[in-house]
C-alpha cells in the first residue's frame, strides 16, 4: 500500500515515529513518570526480575535492549547483573543521546554500549545474545513480524526474548477509566510538559492499535519462539511476553 505522495505506508509510519521520539526525547522519562504515576518503573523492574540475569559468571551475559535509547532497562540489568554486557539499540538518535549522557553520569564505562539501528534489520550478527528485551517499543515498529524474526536470529540457542508493552485491560470498569484518562489527560499533559500534544496523542492511539495479549503471543510463536507466555500487569494496562529460542 502507498500513501498519496507515493511513499510506502510503512516508511511514512516510520518517519512519523522518528519525528515523535525526536520531539519527546528530552522529556521522555519525566513524561513516563507523569503518565503512569511511576508504574512504568515497577513494570520495568518486573521485566528484569522475570528475565533473571545472572548476578555473576565467568562468561559475560550479553543482552540486546531494543528501543531502549534512554537506558532505563539497560541500567536495571547492569545493576542486577554486574557481569552483564548490555547493548542498547534505538532508531532515534536523540533518544540515544539521552541514554549515553545518563550512562556517563552513572559511570557505566564499557558495560553498556549504544548503537543506532532499526529493529527490522538489526545490525548485529546472528546468535550473539543471551537475551533480547524491548520495552514500550514494539508497537512503534511498522513490520512487527519482521522485527520479531530478527530478534530470534540474534539470540543464541537457549536465549530468551522479553517484551514489555501496553496491552488490553481485562478488569471491568477499569477499561473505561483508562480510556478516559488516556485520551483526555495524556495529550494535554504532553503539550504542557513536552510541548507536543500531537506526539502524545499518537502514542495513545498506537497503544489502542496494538494487538491484545493472545494475538501478540501468536505473533511471537510465528517468529519461531517456543514456550511463549505472558503476564498481565496492573490489570492488563501492560503485559510482559516471554519466548525462548530452543
Amino acid at each position: 500500500m502507498t500513501t498519496p505522495d507515493g511513499s510506502d505506508e510503512a516508511g511514512a509510519r516510520q518517519a512519523k515515529v522518528d519525528g515523535v521520539f525526536a520531539s519527546v526525547a528530552q522529556h521522555y522519562d519525566l513524561m513516563n513518570d507523569l503518565m503512569s504515576g511511576g508504574l512504568h518503573r515497577l513494570w520495568k523492574t518486573d521485566l528484569v526480575n522475570w528475565l533473571g540475569p545472572p548476578r555473576s559468571g565467568s562468561r559475560g551475559y550479553a543482552v540486546l535492549d531494543i528501543a531502549g535509547g534512554t537506558g532505563d532497562i539497560a541500567f536495571r540489568i547492569a545493576d542486577r547483573a554486574p557481569a552483564a554486557m548490555v547493548t542498547v539499540l534505538d532508531i532515534s538518535g536523540p533518544m540515544l543521546e539521552v541514554g549515553r549522557r545518563r550512562a556517563g553520569d552513572r559511570g557505566d564505562g564499557g558495560r553498556i554500549s549504544f548503537i543506532h539501528g532499526n529493529a527490522e534489520k538489526l545490525p548485529v550478527q546472528a546468535g550473539l545474545f543471551d537475551a533480547v528485551t524491548i520495552a514500550f517499543g514494539i508497537r512503534n515498529v511498522p513490520d512487527r513480524a519482521g522485527a520479531l524474526a530478527e530478534m530470534y536470529r540474534v539470540l543464541r540457542p537457549g536465549g530468551r526474548l522479553l517484551v514489555l508493552e501496553f496491552s488490553r485491560v481485562d478488569i471491568a470498569g477499569l477499561k473505561e477509566l483508562y480510556d478516559l484518562y488516556s485520551f483526555n489527560v495524556i495529550p494535554p499533559l504532553g503539550g504542557l510538559v513536552a510541548g507536543d500534544t500531537d506526539a502524545y496523542r499518537y502514542l495513545v492511539e498506537s497503544i489502542r492499535e496494538f494487538p491484545a495479549q493472545e494475538p501478540f503471543a501468536d505473533m511471537i510463536r510465528g517468529a519461531g519462539f517456543d514456550r511463549v507466555s505472558y503476564r498481565n500487569l496492573s490489570g492488563g494496562i501492560a503485559a510482559i511476553h516471554s519466548g525462548w529460542k530452543l
